[in-house]
């Protein structure tokens, strides 16, 4: 049986995430912003929280974990290298491992840049991907305890996905990051597309993700910086993807 989702928004610009396994009744969440946004739609769906599965360690994605594990007695499943600085934690996972949510089964892949233990969770036979502040639909998260290097690396490694892979990000930038790529990317028609489809569902108050990698690979400047004619637009023809990538961020840090 396909996993079943639910998304809202938790906080200011977080999403909340349920992810639910139909065969068993287990119920995961992705991160935890904040506990009452993610009580209501437990109630809403009559799911079990079952699990809690931390991409990292910010209080906007954590804040929410004791409360919930207090209350129903979850697993809160966390990035090895960042458990000391999350509350509750019952398992630690790195690169390679495997979590379940009921006969759900997910790959972690260690997503280092916007914090140094970043991980993600690849639910690859249900074409999901929960991907934290790694990458977000046509941006990317700040470079806030990694390098820019690193940054490039964990983003080469969410674009080799299958591109029918859906994106679950953790907040909703995606309005603001297509402003800032049009002044990088502005005859690249897929983007265009993108910010017409965006402006359509923020006008209808719908959220912009899930998105596909296959879609972000082409309009996202954050995935495309080794792409030549996009950086000789920006003045950097022939230089290294890494560097290319760190003055589009840079540019988007001030922007």
């Amino acid at each position: 049986m396909p996993a079943e989702i639910r998304l809202f928004l938790c906080r200011s610009d977080n999403y909340g995430v349920l992810l639910h396994d139909p065969a068993t009744g287990a119920t995961a969440a992705i991160d935890a912003p904040e506990a009452a946004p993610i009580e209501k739609a437990l109630a809403e769906t009559g799911w079990k929280l079952t699990d809690i599965l931390v991409t990292h360690h910010h209080a906007d994605h954590t804040d929410g974990i004791r409360a919930l594990k207090d209350k129903y007695k979850c697993r809160v499943v966390a990035p090895a290298a960042e458990a000391s600085k999350i509350p509750a934690v019952d398992e630690t996972v790195s690169e390679g491992d495997k979590v379940k949510v009921g006969n759900l089964s997910a790959n972690v892949i260690e997503t280092p840049g916007h914090t140094l233990g970043h991980i993600a969770y690849w639910f690859h036979a249900d074409k999901l991907a929960f991907v934290g502040d790694t990458l977000f639909s046509i941006g990317c998260g700040r470079v806030i305890e990694g390098t820019p290097g690193q940054m490039w690396q964990s983003l080469r490694k969410l674009r080799d996905l299958p591109d029918d892979t859906e994106v679950y990000c953790g907040h909703e930038y995606t309005a603001t990051n297509i402003k800032f790529a049009l002044t990088i990317d502005e005859n690249n028609p897929v983007l265009e597309a993108r910010a017409a489809q965006v402006q359509q569902l923020t006008e209808e108050g719908a959220p912009t993700i899930p998105v596909s990698i296959g879609d972000e690979k082409l309009a996202n400047p954050f995935l495309r910086a080794d792409v030549p004619d996009l950086a000789a637009d920006i003045g950097m023809a022939g230089e290294p993807a890494e560097k290319v990538f760190a003055e589009i961020r840079e540019r988007k840090n001030k922007f």
